[in-house]
This record gives C-alpha cells, structure tokens and sequence, in this order.
C-alpha cells in the first residue's frame, strides 16, 4: 500500500512556511494551503457576483501565490509522475486565474475549484503512518 500513497507525499519537497515551521508537519502545510487556495476562490466568485473587482483582483492573487508555493514546491526528481502531473494542473490553474482576473468568467473559477478538491481529497486521504516525508 506504500505505493501511490507514498508518491504523493514525495511528490511534495519538504515544504516549510517560516511562521509555521516549527508548529506544522509539511503535510499539514500542503493541507493549509489547498485550503487557503479554496477558501480564497469561493470568496473571489462571491466578490465577482457582488462586482467588487478589487477585492476579486487580491483574491486571486493571493490564491496565484498559494497556488505558486504548491508548485514551487513539487519534487519532480522524487515525486516522478504524480509531481509532473500536480505541476502542469498547477500551471494550469494559474492561467485560467489570469483569464478570471480578465473576464470574470466564475465557471473557470468552479473548475479550478473543483481540481484543487480533488487534489484535496487525495491529499486527506493520505494514512496517518504515511504523512511525513521519507528522508
């Protein structure tokens, strides 16, 4: 079972926010920022509906620099497949965020939801045995 599981958690180099270093694990960091990065893009569409673009435009960047220290900090060398695939999702997102900040398009921004749930969910799924990264 350590297969799939345990790519996922290589995938991701040893992630370290300075205000949390001490406090969190790096998976623990990986989850804060999935769901800073989701909670910022509900509160981007609320802002797109009420037509409040400034707030929109901090909101999505802020989610582009979530979303940028999540690719920063893939280990392609280590994670193989699984660190390739979670990149180019995250280059992804981050040009279809440039689109929203465009044309306000808040389909994009359900889709881009949607892919970092899955990401998400993957990621809380991950056993308690196998949430460190193995030295």
């Amino acid at each position: 079972m350590a297969g799939p599981m345990r790519g996922s958690m290589r995938a991701y180099k040893s992630v370290a926010l300075d205000s949390q270093k001490t406090v969190a694990s790096p998976y623990r960091i990986v989850q804060m920022l999935l769901a800073g990065a989701l909670e910022r893009l509900a509160k981007a569409k609320t802002a797109i509906e009420h037509k409040n673009y400034a707030q929109r435009g901090e909101l999505i960047s802020s989610t582009m620099m979530i979303i940028d220290e999540l690719r920063l900090s893939l280990d392609y060398e280590d994670g193989g497949e699984i660190a390739t695939n979670l990149g180019g999702l995250y280059d992804f997102m981050m040009s279809e965020l440039i689109s929203v900040n465009l044309t306000n398009d808040v389909s994009k921004l359900e889709s881009i939801s949607g892919l970092l749930r899955g990401i998400k969910e993957g990621w809380d799924a991950i056993p308690v045995n196998q949430q460190e990264v193995p030295a």
